[in-house]
């Protein structure tokens, strides 16, 4: 029942997200350590607000300290890019995440994290399955698990504080000074998530003007979904109006994905924030280097890397994915169309609130508002629109659609595109010779399957997206 998609394993609570299966998980990472020698550094725990997610990091460290690891539990709910932050700085092999990201409320899951803070790669987690087939059989006995507050006496598990260290090492990432002198005005919109302190921190600390909405704890999410979109983001976008802000940041449940609020009270599309950071650390800040993104991410970042000499690298969805790349060829930044983004130099994963902090040093080093400079971007390198499509399905549906678009490899007519080329790499992407693009994939994460199209303008993106859906009877 346990299977990793994506980012993570994640199941509806009380259905496959149990205690059971939350300690099977926990026994495998476990036995895997003690096997391969990795265990000497110990574990790195951590949790979010979502319905369980503390208890669920008891369980873990309960688990961890039956086979005798030590396990340092993060002392508060904590934004994933600081527990990747944490496994980095205390040199683990392995940690944790309790999150299901920005799922419905109805979710909860586990991150794994491997040595240097980055996301646990498909041949590791591949690894981790079958360890959790040989316990399910009893071809692996596990021993029992400690009690927490046992744990606790016998030093197995250690509370830690690394907050101020994250925040530190995304103050000395940015232009503070820059910033002071700017008189920012910032709202802030955790989502019922877990950004506010570090954010709003580091937004203090650089004299912004913040004010945050959506702070408390709320395991329903205000009954939305905690992904930010323009859907999701109205209140944040309100907000930016009525106070007159220079800029609306948001970050979903677990904080590793950024949503925006430009200066015309418009949200920016997660690949606009993209766009707009590597033109201006190319731009501005005057660094070289490739950059990364995922197949359903906007090919204006080629354009800007073709235009300064440099390359971009596509790969499949997930971001293990991006930041293995990234690690390969030294890239500035990488990122997917859904949010999450890393710079060189930070953590190996994720992190939206060191994304909101490099967007607001930005406005304040150019003086200039968001809209000014996409449409510099824009006017510089054309014109792309992006038309996005999620469909829910059954599981007859889905074995029909995978025969038609992966197996059977069938394609409709586009009337008045030429196909250049098609990839069945992670779905099945189509590129057309005018530049665009159209792709079909089922989510790594949820019981979906995902239409993105870019084009030139947006009518041309509905159309193409609307001959594809029509075809596979979405």
């Amino acid at each position: 029942m346990i299977h990793f998609g994506t980012g993570g394993w994640r199941a509806i609570i009380g259905d496959e997200f149990t205690k059971d299966n939350v300690r099977l998980l926990s026994a495998a990472l476990a036995h895997h350590m003690k096997e391969n020698n990795e265990a000497g550094n110990g574990f790195i725990i951590g949790y979010d607000r979502r319905f369980l997610s503390e208890l669920a990091a008891q369980w873990v460290a309960e688990v961890f300290a039956g086979y005798g690891i030590n396990v340092r539990i993060i002392n508060r709910e904590a934004p994933t890019p600081l527990i990747m932050f944490a496994v980095k700085g205390y040199r683990t092999y392995y940690g944790m995440a309790i999150t299901a990201s920005h799922n419905p409320a109805v979710y909860n899951g586990i991150k794994v994290f491997m040595k240097g803070g980055r996301d646990a790669d498909e041949n590791f987690t591949k690894a981790l399955e079958g360890v959790i087939a040989k316990i399910e059989t009893g071809e692996i006995g596990i021993p029992p698990s400690m009690p927490y507050e046992e744990g606790l006496r016998k030093g197995y598990i250690e509370i830690i504080k690394p907050m101020n260290e994250y925040v530190d090492s995304i103050l000395h990432s940015i232009n503070v000074d820059a910033i002071r002198s700017k008189n920012l005005k910032v709202a802030v919109d955790p989502m019922f998530g877990v950004s506010k302190t570090a954010l709003q921190t580091v937004l203090l600390t650089a004299r912004c003007d913040v004010d945050v909405i959506n702070e408390r704890r709320d395991a329903l999410f205000g009954g939305r979904l905690p992904a930010p979109n323009v859907k999701t983001l109205a209140g944040l976008i309100n907000y930016v109006e009525e106070h007159g802000c220079d800029i609306g940041l948001a970050t979903d449940g677990d904080a590793d994905r950024l949503g925006v609020i430009d200066d015309k009270c418009e949200f920016l599309h997660p690949n606009k924030i993209l766009v707009i950071l590597y033109y201006y650390l190319l731009k501005n800040k005057g660094w070289h280097g490739s950059v990364v993104r995922n197949i359903a991410t906007t090919h204006m970042l080629d354009r800007i890397a073709k235009d300064f000499g440099e390359t971009c690298y596509e790969v499949p969805v997930g971001f293990k994915h991006v930041s293995s790349k990234m690690t390969e060829t030294n890239a500035v930044i990488g990122g997917e169309s859904s949010g999450g983004l890393t710079v060189r130099g930070h953590i190996q994963g994720k992190d939206g609130i060191y994304a909101a902090a490099l967007l607001v040093e930005m406005l304040a080093i150019t003086g200039r508002r968001l809209s000014e400079i996409y449409n510099e971007i824009e006017n510089k390198y054309g014109a792309c629109e992006m038309k996005e499509n999620d469909f829910s399905f059954s599981a007859e549906r889905r074995t029909e659609m995978t025969k038609i678009l992966l197996e059977d490899r069938l394609l409709p007519e586009f009337p008045g595109l030429e196909i250049d080329r098609v990839s069945y790499d992670d779905g099945c992407k189509v590129y057309f010779t005018n530049g665009g693009w159209i792709i079909g994939r089922f989510s790594g994460t949820e019981p979906l399957i995902r239409v993105f199209c870019e084009m030139p303008t947006m009518k041309e993106a509905e159309e193409t997206s609307e001959v594809l859906c029509k075809f596979l009877g979405l």
